[in-house]
């Protein structure tokens, strides 16, 4: 076993591969730029080396870096994590040449499945079924539009050497095509300096599974089941579970035969994964293998009981399997909801910022027997940068069955508390309760088709509305009596909280009677029924935990005039409690309108202005491309709402942008 190891990446997976280097009793040194100094990895590891300034491609993918802070501090093996290094043939054959283990797949496995062209064609000769395509590289964008054209539209164009949704554009016509195949150049020489291009069909109504294999050095190959990874936006996975609800047991030992088939045909050791493509009659198609730890592995972790970072180590070590096919059975449920930063009232724009607060929900066992588990890479006060990916987080829930699960993760996605940037917390919540989703019947098409004009909050349903409303009765009361009883010390008189209220919550107007006692409180509703509420919140406390009619309900919560704002659910709700007097009021009230910002165009998120596509005086048509901007490694096209003409430019390519800077004005 090695005594030291160097993690080749940073954040949330620099993390998790330190926890179990720790609990092997192996020495850790990471590795951080300018932007990390202070991040969480570099303070849990052992040892840390600088390697530069805050771009990846100034810092973390310099492979020369990295091999200097192995040779410093003589460390006897390396963990890539995934993304960066992870799968460059380069940097394990670096490894290689300096003796020092790389904790993965032997180069030529890199090389020969790393380039999803190849690996298709290896894939094809090794008698895994594919996806129709053009295998070839696409010359440049004139021969984009002609290789789509002969594949039938939609296709898909993607990045060789890409991964993680960078570099992947879907194509529905010859100017998507054209405009999709530079932006994926773009992407991919950005985030992986390399802009190899190949486009395949697009299989309409697809759900993606994935199949985690093991390999070791003695021949041994087992699958751990399989992911269901359908919940995407852009390409990029959002929310994970294992097992799928859709395989059957036979589909499932099919596709984890075909994976190890693959992984033994290129000599493969180490944990991977092979991606497939199901359609609706569980005819599936390989779509790439992943020669490295995936993102969402802590689901397989959760079902299956084996850390798999502890496995690559003892593969990269030498060690045989520990278990074989027939011990490995599916023990339960779980999800992964991957924390990002960007902004789902902003159409999912990248966010940046320093978190004011975060406080994820408590780690292991839960009351109700389920588990929560938290991958992170961030604390409290610490800056999301615009330099790299914007997960924070993977918030991962177990149950013994998937309703049980998916529990667990809604009341878990209520008490995670992020404040100072724009996250999709909310948007990952507000699926927990999409009845598509609680069914199991998702496709990758899922968020487009459910949320075809972007997240703009979810709506309860009427009886979670009336929990809110007693919870936050409940919760008005004892504000009420405190401060009640502060101003009664000042004036030597108490005055008696009332009895009777009207909560105001998503368009409802509730009448209520509240009947105190030490143990909680009983709120009755004017149609004769009625709520018990039981908690130990406290006025000032962001996070309310009650118990309504004997089920959990977690709220965040900050105090408004005559009430509260309460988020859960994905809602965001302004939850007035009034007394009846002061409610007749309140409807006579009349509501601020918002600026009119029509005719400006407005950058939505903190980032570089790449290119502008119109100039002063063109009139320009709904939906065309007027200007890109760049954050978080990824090309965002903004394109104009109505036709319009141009009146001034007000910045110009190479500008820095922060939220709402304009960036042209329309007459």
């Amino acid at each position: 076993m090695f005594d030291k190891i160097l993690i080749a990446n940073r954040g949330e997976i620099a993390c998790r591969v330190i926890k179990t280097a720790r609990r092997l009793g192996i020495r850790t040194v990471a590795v951080f730029s300018d932007a990390d100094r202070g991040a969480l990895h570099v303070k849990m590891a052992d040892e840390a080396v600088h390697i530069g300034p805050p771009p990846a491609a100034q810092s973390y993918i310099v492979i020369d870096k990295i091999m200097d802070a192995i040779r410093r501090t003589g460390a006897q093996a390396v963990h890539p994590g995934y993304g960066f290094l992870s799968e460059r043939r380069d940097f394990a054959a670096a490894l290689e040449a300096e003796g020092v283990v790389f904790i993965g797949p032997p180069s030529s496995a890199i090389e020969a499945m790393g380039d999803k062209i190849t690996s298709k064609k290896l894939a094809a000769e090794a008698g895994v079924s594919t996806v129709p395509g053009f295998m070839g590289l696409i010359e440049d964008a004139d021969h984009a539009v002609r290789i789509a054209s002969e594949i039938g539209y939609p296709v898909m164009i993607k990045a060789s050497a890409g991964g993680g949704g960078k570099g992947m554009r879907i194509a529905w016509n010859d100017s998507e095509a054209r405009e999709g195949f530079q932006s994926s150049r773009n992407e991919a020489a950005a985030s992986f300096g390399d802009d190899r291009i190949f486009i395949e069909k697009f299989v309409t109504q697809p759900r993606h599974i994935e199949i985690q294999v093991l390999a070791d050095k003695h021949g041994n190959c087992v699958y751990l089941h399989e992911r269901e990874c359908s919940l995407q936006r852009r390409n990029q996975k959002v929310i994970e579970e294992a097992p799928s609800p859709f395989l059957d047991a036979a589909t499932r030992k099919a596709m984890g035969e075909q994976a190890c088939a693959l992984a033994r045909a290129v000599g493969y050791t180490s944990a991977g994964t092979v991606e497939f493509i199901v359609d609706g009659s569980r005819n599936f198609y390989f779509l790439e293998m992943n020669t490295r730890l995936q993102v969402e592995h802590p689901v397989t972790e959760l079902i299956t009981g084996i850390d798999l970072v502890e496995q690559m180590i003892r593969v990269a070590a030498g060690e045989p399997l520990p278990f074989r096919q027939e011990d490995l059975t599916i023990n339960g449920w779980a999800l992964e909801s991957r924390l990002y930063a960007e902004d789902p009232y902003r159409n999912f724009l990248p966010s940046t910022g320093r978190l004011t607060r975060y406080r994820p929900p408590a780690e292991g066992p839960t009351p109700r027997g389920g588990i929560v588990r938290n991958d992170t890479g961030v604390t409290e006060g610490g800056e999301i940068s615009m330099y790299y990916d914007p997960m924070i987080a993977k918030l991962c829930t177990w149950g013994p069955d998937r309703a049980a699960a998916i529990e667990e993760m809604r009341l878990a996605l209520d008490t995670f508390e992020v404040e100072g940037i724009g996250h999709n917390l909310p948007f990952v919540a507000a699926v927990m309760d999409h009845p598509r989703f609680v069914a199991g019947a998702m496709t990758t098409a899922f968020i487009a088709e459910e949320y075809p004009d972007g997240f703009q909050g979810a709506t309860l349903p009427e009886p979670m509305l009336r929990r809110v409303a007693a919870a936050a009765a409940a919760m008005n009361r004892v504000a009420e009596i405190r401060r009640t009883r502060i101003s009664g010390t000042m004036d030597n008189h108490q005055r008696r909280v009332g009895d009777d209220w009207v909560v105001t919550a998503g368009g409802h107007d509730y009448v209520v009677r509240i009947a105190a006692d030490r143990d909680g409180a009983t709120v009755a509703f004017a149609d004769g029924t009625a709520l018990r509420v039981a908690s130990d919140w406290t006025p000032g406390q962001p996070l309310a935990r009650l118990m309504v009619d004997g089920a959990p309900l977690v709220m965040k919560v900050a105090k408004i005039s005559h009430g509260f704002r309460v988020r859960l659910r994905g809602a965001d709700l302004k939850v007035h409690v009034r007394t009846p007097r002061q409610a007749a009021l309140a409807k006579l009230m009349l509501e601020k309108a918002p600026p009119d910002t029509s005719k400006f165009l407005l950058c939505p998120m903190p980032g570089l202005l790449v290119r502008l596509a119109v100039e002063v005086g063109q009139e320009v048509q709904e939906g065309q491309a007027l200007a890109t901007v760049e954050a978080m490694k990824m090309e965002n096209i903004l394109k104009a709402e109505r036709r319009a003409v141009v009146k001034a430019i007000r910045a110009q390519p190479g500008a820095s942008l922060r939220v709402d800077d304009v960036i042209m004005e329309f007459e």
